[in-house]
């Protein structure tokens, strides 16, 4: 049998692709730059690069795992909710078991990638028939 080759850090190439793909969502849920960086765990300034193309640096592992549970919470909002309200849920004030009435986005951002791991479970969940 062939051996499973497991990458330790993340190629420049994924994480191309992973800001890529936040770029269109921060687009898709028309977040401002603010809340996007804070999404992201990252400065405005750096945030600005990104957007603009020229970010050359590398992303922490805490922010590739954010990407990727942003893209999955996106995945699962396009199957689960029709236009527009999948593109507009992240920013309507919510009465599920993680919110408490307030905002998806802003407890995501500060809750960071524990609470941005929750709610993507807790949209899969819904998803899923629970």
């Amino acid at each position: 049998m062939g051996q499973v080759r497991v990458a330790r850090r993340p190629t420049a190439e994924t994480a191309a692709i992973a800001l890529k793909a936040f770029k269109r969502i921060v687009e898709e849920w028309n977040l401002k730059g603010q809340e996007a960086a804070a999404l992201a765990d990252m400065s405005e300034t750096t945030w600005k690069r990104v957007k603009s193309g020229r970010f050359s640096g590398e992303l922490t592992h805490d922010q590739l795992l954010r990407l990727s549970a942003l893209i999955g919470l996106y995945k699962s909002l396009e199957l689960y909710l029709d236009p527009p309200l999948s593109r507009e849920w992240v920013k309507l004030p919510n009465n599920g078991p993680e919110f408490d009435g307030a905002v998806p986005l802003d407890v995501m951002v500060e809750g960071g990638l524990p609470k941005i791991l929750r709610v993507r479970g807790y949209v899969d969940a819904l998803r899923g028939g629970l």
